[in-house]
């Protein structure tokens, strides 16, 4: 997928990589840009469309989806990220509620435009996905799962044409990591490889200097061969309702 000319939708798209996402893509030539957002939002180019789209709340997802016509893009972008122990149910739910179950909400409501246009989604999960930092475990349990899902739509969406990406972030320079004192990637260089990515049809996309240490082992590695060899299974032998 080249991005010009084409229909893209960003949830999350207020700040840090959401903000840079909306940008990139219109200068990569996109036609209409929908910027998802809680609260309302103003933008200065033409192409840019604001939607009002919690991604905990199904009635927005839907009204969002009802006000597209058209779309060859999905980008779940949205998330939070907060500090705990796994001793409060409350946070561990509040985590799943955006990072979790707002994707797979989002990407549901979505996906017959998706699957009319052969489109894209990506999900922005996170490298700890594949490794906890015990810091913010409740996000790194969301992000998993939230992989795990992006697995297997990737498997499931296939056959409808449907190419969904992986998007393997290490520490961005955002709000969410203020507090945090390492090295960074910003976020226009994070947008950047998202869609450099997606342009070239990789999978699972690292786009940050410490996430792309570790992409040539992982795509080399056991557990993706491991992916691949289960989603052959998938869609030799498809699940019907």
């Amino acid at each position: 997928m080249t991005i010009a000319d084409k229909t893209v939708l960003v949830t999350g798209a207020n700040r840090g990589i959401g903000q840079a996402l909306v940008a990139d893509a219109l200068r990569r030539g996109a036609r209409r840009v929908y910027a998802g957002t809680r609260q309302p939002l103003a933008h200065p180019d033409g192409r840019v469309t604001p939607l009002t789209l919690d991604v905990t709340n199904p009635a927005q997802i839907q009204a969002a989806a009802e006000q597209v016509d058209a779309l060859d893009l999905l980008i779940n972008n949205a998330g939070i990220w907060l500090y705990d122990d796994l001793s409060d149910r409350a946070m561990l739910e509040e985590h799943l509620a955006v990072n979790f179950y707002g994707t797979w909400g989002v990407t549901q409501a979505f996906l017959p435009l998706l699957t009319r246009s052969k489109g894209t989604i990506v999900n922005n999960v996170s490298l700890m996905a594949l490794a906890a930092l015990p810091l913010t475990p409740a996000y790194s349990a969301s992000k998993a799962a939230a992989f795990s899902l992006t697995q297997s739509l990737r498997a499931l969406l296939a056959g409808r044409g449907v190419r969904v990406h992986a998007v393997l972030t290490g520490p961005v320079d955002t709000d969410m990591t203020r507090s945090l004192d390492i090295p960074k990637a910003s976020p226009a260089s994070v947008a950047r490889a998202i869609f450099d990515g997606v342009e070239n049809g990789e999978e699972d996309i690292f786009p940050d200097p410490m996430s792309a240490l570790l992409a040539d082992g992982w795509r080399d590695g056991v557990a993706k061969a491991f992916e691949r060899q289960n989603a052959a299974l998938a869609q030799a032998q498809p699940v019907t309702a």
